[in-house]
């Protein structure tokens, strides 16, 4: 037999050298992946207040123009009845065709306020439980 010892495996240094900059570099991985996952959410964050600045302006805008338009509409129900009671003014005379333009105009209030109440009823039943 051979009077020399056997070799032994050698355990690994936990505190050498290599096994230092090993974590370092995961230090700095982890440190690299959390600056970059804080700009990534701060990219984020501007992106959803850019979409919502857009957002809010074309209601704005579209709240405008909606607010113009009613606005028109109504002038021209107005000039619409003015000019019809001018119509009927020679046939029945200015009171009588001012009266029959406000009782047209009242009965056709009437009957879209009931159109109105018989949708809302309709929407009450289809939603009850």
């Amino acid at each position: 037999m051979i009077e020399q010892p056997a070799e032994t495996a050698i355990a690994p240094h936990t505190d050498g050298p290599e096994e230092a900059a090993r974590e370092d570099s995961v230090r700095n991985a982890f440190a690299r992946l959390y600056a970059d996952a804080r700009a990534y959410a701060a990219a984020e964050a501007e992106k959803q207040k850019l979409r919502a600045g857009i957002v809010a302006t074309g209601v704005r805008n579209a709240a405008i123009l909606g607010v113009i338009a009613s606005i028109l509409l109504f002038a021209s129900i107005v000039a619409l009845l003015v000019g019809l009671i001018h119509v009927l003014e020679p046939m029945i005379g200015p009171l009588g065709a001012t009266l029959a333009v406000f009782g047209a105009g009242l009965v056709i209030t009437i009957i879209l306020a009931l159109l109105a109440k018989g949708c809302i009823t309709r929407m009450k039943k289809a939603i009850a439980p």
